[in-house]
């Protein structure tokens, strides 16, 4: 959020608050926000967070039994800007590995170690499209062995947000999904908080795109499986964030203290 104290703005009968003085307020106002953008952390977000300008994948774009799919702009009808969606198991730098409490198929080491830049490791088991009488809206992306698998996808540019539909869950809590930024720094993560399907979304609390790639895997028990559905992600626009001031309205506030400046001036 972006705040000015009253007495910033308030206009004295000796005229000492010059033009000068409230576009340093601005400035300062707005270095502050940018201060924010480059610390930018993690919320969990619902699927209402994303506009119908962000990116949708279904998986029902290509046939069942399609390992590892790459998703082009055109594939899911995403317009100019769009990026390169990608899937598989994990990322370079992590691996499988016991120790989460859930099955070890589905347990990735090395959460916050992946390689820099962020990219997908081509020797992890396999992600593919398949059936799931579980999910209404099947078919659903697994990963290897099916549904006990983790999976990771990585967009070609950063977004400011990104959810899917996980599941079905039979455990609270076993199941997360974790941001990366381009570097391979871990950015945050959200877990399951329900049974059955659930939205799983997380934004960067500022806005900012910053969301190079997303983990979905075990973090706890997790007894009947799980995979993704209705992958959805969006760059800054295409989200909303609860508290984050709109471009417009910093564009207002800077018109709003020019104003005061000029008029004071002329009097």
């Amino acid at each position: 959020m972006l705040y000015v104290q009253r007495s910033q703005l308030s206009i004295t009968s000796t005229g000492t608050h010059t033009m000068s003085s409230l576009l340093k307020v601005l400035v300062a106002s707005l270095a502050a926000l940018g201060m924010a953008q480059a610390n930018a952390g993690i919320l969990k977000v619902g699927v209402g967070a994303f506009t119908p300008a962000a990116g949708l994948i279904t998986f029902s774009e290509f046939l069942g039994g399609t390992v590892n799919p790459t998703y082009l702009p055109a594939t899911y009808g995403g317009g100019a800007g769009s990026p390169t969606v990608t899937f598989d198991g994990f990322f370079n730098g992590q691996s499988l590995g016991a120790g989460c409490g859930g099955a070890a198929t589905g347990c990735v080491v090395g959460l916050g170690t992946t390689s820099n830049p962020l990219s997908l490791d081509a020797t992890a088991p396999d992600t593919f499209i398949t059936d799931d009488g579980a999910n209404p809206t099947t078919p659903v992306l697994s990963g290897s062995p099916r549904f006990n698998g983790p999976i990771a996808i990585l967009f070609s540019n950063d977004q400011a947000g990104v959810g899917l539909d996980g599941g079905f869950f039979n455990a609270i809590g076993g199941t997360a999904i974790t941001a990366f930024d381009r570097n391979g720094v871990e950015l945050g993560s959200v877990k399951n908080e329900a049974l059955g399907i659930e939205f799983l979304g997380l934004v960067t609390d500022d806005g900012s795109e910053k969301i190079a790639g997303l983990l979905f895997s075990l973090v706890g028990a997790e007894p009947a499986g799980f995979a993704i559905d209705n992958v959805r992600f969006g760059k800054t626009g295409e989200v909303i964030v609860p508290g984050v001031p709109e471009p417009a309205s910093l564009a207002l506030l800077g018109l709003g203290l020019a104003g005061l400046g000029w008029s004071r001036r002329k009097a």
